[in-house]
């Protein structure tokens, strides 16, 4: 996660200066997401054939390779040339970033089947922790050393997990199954999940790639500046995961609650982002920085109950319970965390170079708004069906 996010404080600005417009800088994080997107899909649909040990293991290794040689693309000429190999690197990236997360996650739930939110929100503690010092981390060593740093530690680091994780990882052995995500998506309240995952997964991919030059030129903050406000959204992410997965396997029933009030959370704080032109409040960067904060608090809500009712569905469906259903699981969720991480890059970027970042956030905040209204109603009625 701090490859991905390490990015987010310089990598539009220097973009730009090698000719790239910021809907192409969009474009080029949202390249990302869909590679990720095929690439769930195809991992989880063959993680019991591949083995979940040699996915991980060679995801990291492709990925490690990829976040070296990104290091080296500032030596590429401006233009069309660089603009190309930053699709094509991202791109790859991402297949090896999708193997590495659907077989990690399909492997924890496997070993730890009765405490999959606690397990998972535990998880989500580094994932945030990696979205925490991604940026500061990224703006410092880009002010310190220049564009290559920040890649080479990077990626050297993550090619040395590689040796670890083949040795102290679990082999898992299972059967294929005959599902298929097509029937998981046939379900009503997994369809709805997977639009709620899109809007909190789009709302983070609009802020990596809007809210850095919205923040510079709002109130004049350097790289490593821009990289310390978006503690506000992954502090507050990173630290409730743990407590919100715990009450999520401890009291299933207010799983599908975490779900709603994170995303109207969500789209609240998209709309004070701005904040949205309509209300007449004027930037702020206290109120930017608690925005962030609520913002990363209702994704932490969200997130981490989306696994365990997910496989709650799909068993109650009849699916079969083992390895090859976590790894659909694992999957639907990767593609569709994937969809968000384009659209919101690619639509942030266009919508604020076309109209202004106040709008754009305030557009995507009634996105998530709507999304987390309709997995409310349905849960209404499915409790009143019950109740009948």
């Amino acid at each position: 996660m701090i490859c991905y996010s390490i990015l987010a404080p310089f990598f539009p600005h220097e973009a730009l200066q090698k000719g790239a417009s910021q809907t192409l800088v969009g474009l080029i994080f949202g390249s990302y997401a869909l590679s990720n997107f095929i690439g769930s899909l195809i991992m989880g649909r063959y993680i019991v054939q591949v083995g979940a040990k040699f996915m991980l293991v060679a995801g990291l290794f492709v990925s490690g390779g990829c976040t070296i040689i990104f290091g080296y693309l500032d030596r590429a000429p401006p233009g069309a040339v660089f603009i190309s190999l930053c699709f094509l690197v991202r791109s790859v990236d991402a297949v090896g970033f999708a193997a590495a997360f659907t077989s990690s996650v399909a492997l924890a739930s496997k070993v730890f089947p009765h405490n999959v939110a606690t397990i998972l929100g535990s998880l989500q503690v580094f994932t945030g922790l990696g979205l925490i010092l991604g940026p500061p981390l990224g703006g410092w060593m880009y002010q310190a050393a220049g564009y290559e740093l920040p890649f080479l530690v990077l990626g050297c680091i993550l090619l040395l997990m590689v040796p670890f994780n083949m040795v102290l990882m679990p082999s898992c052995a299972a059967d294929p199954s005959e599902d298929s995500f097509f029937q998981l998506l046939r379900l009503p309240k997994v369809l709805l999940i997977c639009f709620v995952v899109f809007t909190f997964s789009s709302g983070l991919g609009f802020l990596d790639t809007t809210m850095s030059l919205f923040a510079i030129d709002a109130f004049q903050l350097s790289p490593s500046r821009v990289g310390l406000i978006f503690l506000g959204f992954s502090l507050p992410y990173c630290l409730s995961s743990p407590v919100l997965g715990f009450f999520s396997d401890k009291y299933p029933a207010v799983r599908p609650w975490f779900l709603v009030l994170g995303g109207l959370l969500m789209a609240l704080s998209f709309c004070f982002l701005g904040p949205a032109p309509f209300l007449h409040i004027s930037s702020r960067l206290w109120l930017l920085i608690f925005m962030l904060c609520v913002n990363g608090f209702g994704t932490g809500m969200g997130i981490t109950p989306v696994f365990p009712e997910i496989i709650a569905s799909a068993y109650e469906q009849g699916f079969q319970d083992g390895l090859s259903t976590l790894g659909m699981v694992s999957g639907l969720f990767g593609a569709c965390w994937s969809i968000g991480m384009l659209y919101g890059p690619m639509m942030g970027g266009l919508l604020t170079q076309h109209l202004t970042f106040q709008w754009a956030a305030t557009i995507h905040g009634g996105l998530a708004g709507v999304a987390a209204t309709l997995l409310g109603l349905y849960y209404l009625r499915e409790g009143l069906k019950k109740r009948r």
